[in-house]
């Protein structure tokens, strides 16, 4: 059976063909201390301590709320630990903080298992909530939302194979599935799977860490286009029916994988965000950067890199500041040690990291709020 058909049923997802190696920095950012959640922000400071060479960000107090413990809401003890150095950071000029001012670049990175419907259905219905917080906190909300998902392919393999024999069904030699109970129904479980608009899917879509804009598959997608104005891959202050919107290019559905350390890698990529790349324009530097991880599996062995290289690459994209970056993680409850996407995420002086169990994701975006309110407040833009 083909590794398609497979991912079609959501059974076991079998070898994957060989990720495309990322071109990411060797060079490995230390862990920066951070303290325990609280229901709000908690602002610490302790002395710094160098560590390593080659990394760059900023020396700076250790600010972090959200739960270690994985938990969705409420408080845990909070703790201070010393700032460690990552040493190199640029010259500012004069670093007193200006604030972000409402202009902030949020890029989601979802993983497309076969367990993850459920979940992305929680996202899109706190989105709006959280966007209308964020939006309270500041006079002039300038926003990018960019989706991506932890794979460079597009839409479900096998299906899009079958879009070649309509009305293949199980038990014909066009289909690899087998099952007896299943005889004389559509090989391609998703009736609506868009055959018909292939001639849409562009280079893009099968682009590690371009932004979504026509999810496709078996999973509940949209299996269309979604209306984003300006024909963007990614979201802009102004988007028609912006929670419409977000919930279409959010349903990715469960006909791929969950490499979403790689993923961001590509998409905070510089190729990828200046002209003639999928992504033009959407990490701005003089914006706040807020990544969100939603994943059933904690990376283990999908990405290449590690987390530090993934931090450091996070790093590059921001001038080396640390502090002008929100990190929110939503995966595995109890932040395990082998979890590479908390281990990264707790890297980041303003952190989260939440329990995907959690039966409503409002409280966990209302923490993150929290942190981008005092994230924003502290921003020192890149000099240009």
């Amino acid at each position: 059976m083909a590794p398609g058909a497979k991912l079609r049923y959501g059974a076991d997802m079998g070898t994957r063909n060989t990720l495309a190696l990322l071109l990411v920095t060797a060079c490995q950012a230390s862990p920066i201390g951070h303290t325990g959640f609280g229901s709000t922000p908690d602002i610490s400071t302790g002395p710094a301590a160098s560590t390593g060479e080659g990394s760059t960000s900023s020396s700076s107090s250790g600010t972090s709320t959200g739960n270690d413990g994985g938990s969705a809401g409420g408080s845990a003890d909070t703790t201070t630990e010393p700032v460690r150095d990552l040493g190199g950071m640029p010259d500012f000029g004069n670093d007193s903080p200006v604030g972000c001012k409402g202009k902030i670049d949020f890029l989601f990175v979802i993983a497309r298992n076969a367990n993850m419907g459920h979940r992305q259905e929680q996202l899109t219905a706190a989105f709006p909530h959280f966007i209308d917080t964020i939006k309270s906190k500041f006079a002039d909300f300038d926003y990018h939302i960019m989706v991506v998902t932890g794979d460079d392919w597009w839409g479900n393999p096998a299906c899009t194979e079958l879009c070649a024999t309509p009305g293949c069904s199980v038990g014909d030699q066009c289909c690899d599935w087998n099952d007896p109970d299943q005889q004389g129904e559509p090989c391609c479980t998703a009736p609506d799977y868009p055959c018909q608009e292939l001639d849409l899917v562009s280079e893009c879509d099968r682009t590690w860490g371009a932004g979504e804009v026509f999810p496709a598959g078996v999973g509940g997608e949209p299996n269309k286009p979604c209306p984003i104005d300006g024909g963007r891959r990614y979201l802009v202050k102004g988007q028609s029916d912006l929670d419409a919107t977000f919930a279409c290019i959010a349903t990715v559905g469960t006909s791929g994988w969950g490499s979403l350390g790689q993923a961001m890698v590509a998409a905070l990529q510089k190729p990828i965000n200046e002209p003639g790349g999928c992504n033009k324009g959407f990490l701005r530097e003089d914006a706040l950067l807020m990544v969100t991880f939603i994943a059933a599996n904690p990376d283990q062995k999908q990405s290449e890199g590690t987390p530090a290289e993934w931090a450091q690459a996070v790093l590059d994209a921001k001038h080396g500041d640390e502090r002008s970056v929100v990190m929110l993680y939503i995966g595995v409850p109890g932040c395990q040690e082998a979890d590479r996407l908390c281990e990264l995420t707790k890297m980041f002086p303003f952190h989260h990291p939440a329990s995907l169990a959690a039966p409503d994701l409002g409280p966990v975006f209302a923490e993150a709020a929290s942190l981008v309110e005092v994230a924003c407040a502290e921003f020192v833009p890149p000099p240009g």
